[in-house]
């Protein structure tokens, strides 16, 4: 019997098609990941009387020292440019609530989708995309660095925080999850260190779990929305230029029609308004594209589903509109002179950073200065850093304030 959504769910109130209807325990869909069926941790752990795997994940994740660094750690504008922008703290917990309220809807685990937001992030550097370029550059000849890989790292080694294992000994899920982006180079090296691990499917060419492919589009929508409120705030673009592009002019004026008051509140509250509708436009689309795409599939488990091409996605239309507002930020914002400079300045104190701890490693906490690969344990002990401990350090070991 082919299963159906159930009355008043989140499903047939988007419209979504009767295949991929939760069904099944917890209100799952048949293509969706269970931690019944994991494959397990890489240290076998006995099974938590109250608990499953994917929400001990998450739990392990929330109480991670390098969860609790994201709250001081860059998103666009550098952490002490302003109390009210985002931080990598806050810009997870906005993922980690649009992927999980899109997860209920199309029947997927909501459990790992959340451990999947909420650890995304954790290996970016201070000083954001700047930080992680600078100290890729610095690890040119010695493997170089990428965040994404870095998040594996931290989750899979870095975290100290149990007798039995390092890292927080992830479910595999959780763990190929995190892992978005991978050259075939490095997937083929890790491939060597773990068959048929983390990185094999980069090999064999099928793709992620539904879950987390719903994931990384949630990160996209919810970075999307909150630059543009943060640039706006900033001061570095304005509504007018913002309404030249297509989903903001639609959702505009759909707002001022049914409210034609709003633009005398002012353009705070008429801007959050416009996010708000761009934001639910772009969950709808989402899930009514990934609904047809999963009724046409019709995959029957979830192994099923990572099979041929992605089956979370937007609507050409919407991929469009989403195209041009992402092509307006980074020309507008992040290219934006005053950005550049600070990112700029991000990169000086990451590579002073660097060069200083190579040359004396002792100057790093013990666990790092002992390490037999200086530069890979250099450049994990400054990627783990917040950017306000980047500052002070670099003050400490230079004496210059890069930062006035």
């Amino acid at each position: 019997m082919v299963p159906r959504w159930r009355s008043g769910s989140a499903g047939s109130a988007l419209g979504l098609p009767a295949w991929g209807a939760a069904t099944g325990p917890r209100g799952l869909a048949p293509y969706a990941s269970r931690p019944e069926w994991s494959r397990g941790r890489r240290v076998p752990e006995a099974l938590a009387p109250d608990r499953n795997a994917f929400q001990r994940d998450r739990d392990r994740i929330v109480h991670s020292t390098a969860f609790r660094r994201l709250v001081y750690k860059t998103q666009v504008f550098l952490n002490h440019e302003g109390d009210l922008f985002r931080t990598r703290l806050t810009h997870s917990l906005e993922v980690a609530q649009l992927a999980r309220s899109m997860a209920r809807g199309l029947g997927l685990h909501e459990d790992l989708v959340e451990a999947l937001a909420l650890a995304h992030d954790l290996g970016h550097t201070p000083f954001g995309h700047a930080g992680q370029d600078a100290l890729d550059a610095c690890m040119k000849n010695h493997g170089g660095f990428e965040h994404n890989l870095q998040s594996l790292r931290v989750v899979d080694v870095l975290e100290q925080r149990y007798p039995d294992f390092d890292g927080l000994n992830l479910s595999f899920e959780t763990r190929e999850g995190i892992l978005k982006h991978c050259s075939l180079r490095v997937a083929r090296h890790m491939e060597s260190l773990e068959p048929h691990g983390v990185a094999h499917r980069f090999v064999a060419g099928y793709q992620p779990s539904l879950e987390a492919q719903l994931c990384n589009l949630a990160d996209e929508i919810a970075y999307n929305a909150h630059d543009v409120d943060d640039g706006v705030r900033s001061g570095l673009i304005t509504l007018d230029q913002l309404m030249g592009l297509r989903l903001v002019r639609r959702f505009h004026d759909e707002a001022v029609r049914e409210h034609p008051g709003l633009p005398a509140m002012g353009r705070r509250r008429l801007l959050s308004e416009v996010l708000r509708r761009m934001l639910s436009a772009q969950v709808h689309d989402l899930m009514g594209t990934t609904g047809a795409r999963l009724a046409r599939a019709r995959p029957a488990d979830a192994e099923q589903a990572r099979q041929g091409s992605a089956l979370v996605g937007f609507s050409p239309a919407m991929r469009a509109d989403i195209t041009e507002l992402k092509r307006f930020l980074f020309r507008a914002l992040y290219r934006h002179a005053q950005v550049q400079r600070q990112t700029q300045r991000g990169k000086v104190v990451v590579h002073d950073l660097f060069e200083a701890y190579v040359q004396r490693p002792s100057e790093m906490p013990a666990e790092y200065a002992q390490r037999p690969d200086t530069h890979r344990a250099v450049a994990d002990y400054v990627a783990g850093m917040t950017d306000r401990f980047a500052l002070r350090e670099h003050e400490r070991l230079t004496g210059q304030r890069v930062f006035p």
